[in-house]
């Protein structure tokens, strides 16, 4: 990776620091994901998996799952250089809980005359910054970066607008702010303060990658305890790597050997269709806590069996559609639900609610 190269010579401290074990693994062998997953999804007290289901999602909806992810998008930025790596970066830094409390108007930005909301709007919100001139990847303007000036970035006519005021407010607004200036000060506590120099230490390995996000940047430490043992998860450090590989195509910077590794991001609107397909299905008490949008513990054992279940329905949706003679990666078949997800057929049954920075 020539380009990932030439921007981490300043790094070294950054990449050799990263020869000692990783968080109680060797670096080489850190992405433990999958096992850790089956671990929860074999005691799984609240969370049933129905494989036979698998084949009907399939047979019903498996057309509609795109032959390649794309990035292109009105709300995407990418310019095909380093700068679009860092503006992924702080999408997924922010990317997390967009769901309003009851009663309460959902979040909203408009960008270029359109309302977006959720997802959409964070990367609105972020795009527009960027067209307008605000630093938003520059580690320094993140490590300061005031109330005010998050604000305004996520208000809903963006920064440098002096129409009427935002409605509302993004959820977890605080949290968002501190991580920001947590990735700002981390960078730049590194002698080139830039975010493409892991890349070279990753050395083309996609897994790699997530492991050395997951270590230097604790917003993205997505692990949780069950049963005495560690779970790791690692949504958003691993939707970083995944986002990646999708603006530039598997090309650049998104050149990736082993992207096959990565696993489901597993959030709250993947089970919410999992559900509706029947592929995974709730005791009767967790049900009822989700029917009625009861908030879940985050590191619950029924909000990690949840998340777990997703994991293994997704990882099993993809040997499915194997057998049917298409290869899909796991990103791939994410992707796929969750634009299931968007369609108002899947949203007969609330998704969980939990508040948290990792989904």
């Amino acid at each position: 990776m020539g380009q990932a190269a030439a921007h981490a010579s300043g790094f070294t401290l950054f990449a050799h620091r990263l020869r000692f074990p990783f968080r109680g693994f060797p670096l080489t062998t850190c992405f433990q994901v999958l096992s850790s997953v089956e671990r929860v999804v074999d005691q799984s007290r609240s969370v049933l998996f129905h494989p036979d289901r698998l084949g009907p999602a399939i047979t019903l909806w498996g057309h509609i799952a795109p032959a390649s992810p794309s990035w292109e998008h009105p709300c995407h930025f990418f310019d095909g250089t380093e700068q679009s790596v860092r503006w992924i970066f702080i999408l997924d830094v922010l990317n997390h809980c967009f769901w309003p409390d009851p009663g309460k108007p959902a979040w909203s930005v408009v960008f270029k005359g359109e309302a977006f909301s959720g997802y959409w709007g964070l990367a609105a919100a972020l795009k527009r910054a960027q067209e307008r001139g605000v630093p938003i990847t520059d580690p320094r303007f993140l490590a300061s970066i005031s109330d005010t000036g998050l604000t305004e970035i996520l208000s809903l006519y963006g920064p440098h607008h002096h129409g009427p005021p935002s409605r509302d407010e993004i959820p977890m607004f605080a949290e968002r702010l501190k991580n920001l200036r947590e990735a700002g000060s981390i960078m730049l506590a590194q002698p080139d303060a830039d975010i493409t120099a892991l890349f070279e230490a990753a050395s083309g390995s996609a897994a790699r990658l997530a492991c050395l996000i997951v270590s230097h940047f604790p917003s993205f430490r997505d692990e949780a305890l069950y049963r005495g043992e560690k779970v790791y998860f690692w949504k958003r450090a691993q939707l970083f790597v995944s986002d990646v590989f999708t603006a530039f195509g598997g090309k650049k910077w998104g050149r990736f050997r082993d992207i096959d590794r990565l696993t489901a991001f597993a959030d709250y609107k993947l089970p919410q269709v999992l559900r509706e397909l029947g592929i995974i299905s709730y005791r009767p008490e967790l049900a009822s806590k989700i029917d009625t949008m009861e908030h879940l513990e985050a590191g619950s054992e029924e909000e990690i069996e949840i998340r777990a279940m997703t994991v293994r329905a997704v990882e099993r949706l993809k040997e499915e559609f194997l057998r049917r003679g298409r290869n899909l990666t796991s990103p791939q078949v994410d992707s796929w639900l969750w634009g299931l997800g968007q369609m108002d057929a899947f949203r007969k049954h609330p998704y969980h609610r939990c508040r948290t920075i990792f989904y």
